[in-house]
């Protein structure tokens, strides 16, 4: 039997992916009505984490401690990950150690080679190339608010990130319209775009990609590892600004994510992420809830097969 890992969102099917919102939203409630359920007791996940967290490190360790089970936090400063040891060695003695790893790194190919040589799942909590966990909360967070994202149109106004990439996919998947805004020289990937046929398109105009949206979406300027280039994207990215004006051209019920954290009077305005068509905190809680319905699909796709 293979290992079923998350590394992107196009590792589960259409089918697969909407159950875990379904799920998520039930996990939810059973949180809040404070049901005790603990599918993973004595289970442990591995977090290795090369990048800096507060909601992936606080979302996964708290839905394991709900679930009965418990997470151990990893820095390369503080294993032999740091020191050089080759990726595969540390994937196999993990694999003998815990039951699922989630890593947030830069290059997402050293977690493409982390799961090659891993008998356990592997999660992606963020690499320089996607971070699908995020948009399994957004998924969630827009179907509580307003229903089935399927043929609606979502825009996606900043870099063509990894945030962006993941949208691409999502576009893919939950069967949605994705008008992505950014300026000249920040596009998302040429060969992803293409894959994505219809169900995306570049629009370099924010007010065009904006209008009759649904769904506005951005993210910071400079992500983690650029921030020698945050003046010059300060300059390149002047017109891209989630602000008031912005909003207005989306339709009257749309509602604004972030993936947090936000730089208020960058990419997007105070009066937008704290004001009334904002979901960025019900959005970020959301990591909580589908992440464990993602970590119990884990462990139940893959029972057995590290016995």
């Amino acid at each position: 039997m293979s290992i079923r890992h998350f590394l992107n969102l196009m590792d589960l099917s259409r089918k697969e992916l909407l159950a875990l919102t379904d799920r998520a939203i039930e996990l939810k409630k059973m949180q809040r009505a404070g049901e005790i359920y603990e599918p993973l007791k004595n289970k442990v996940l591995g977090m290795i984490f090369e990048k800096s967290s507060t909601r992936t490190r606080v979302s996964f360790e708290t839905g394991m401690i709900q679930f009965g089970g418990s997470a151990i936090f990893l820095s390369p400063k503080d294993t032999q990950l740091g020191r050089g040891e080759p990726i595969a060695d540390s994937a196999r003695v993990l694999s003998q150690m815990v039951d699922i790893i989630m890593i947030r790194t830069f290059a997402h190919e050293k977690l493409k080679t982390f799961a090659n040589h891993s008998t356990i799942p592997v999660i992606n909590a963020l690499t320089d190339q996607s971070h699908p966990c995020q948009l399994l909360a957004d998924m969630q967070c827009y179907h509580e608010q307003r229903g089935s994202i399927q043929g609606k149109t979502v825009a996606w106004v900043g870099d063509g990130n990894n945030m962006c990439y993941s949208y691409i996919n999502a576009a893919r998947q939950w069967d949605f319209k994705l008008k992505v805004a950014c300026p000249k020289g920040y596009e998302p990937d040429s060969e992803l775009v293409k894959i994505a046929g219809d169900a995306v398109e570049i629009i370099y105009d924010p007010m065009q990609a904006c209008t009759n949206a649904d769904l506005i979406v951005t993210d910071v300027w400079a992500s983690m590892g650029q921030e020698e280039e945050q003046a010059k994207r300060e300059k390149d990215f002047a017109i891209y600004q989630v602000n008031d004006d912005l909003m207005a051209q989306a339709d009257k019920d749309a509602i604004f994510m972030h993936c947090l954290p936000a730089h208020r009077g960058e990419e997007v305005s105070a009066s937008v992420i704290d004001g009334p068509q904002s979901v960025v905190w019900d959005e970020a809680g959301n990591r909580l809830h589908a992440q464990k319905a993602l970590l119990e699909f884990l462990m139940k796709e893959n029972a057995g097969s590290n016995s």
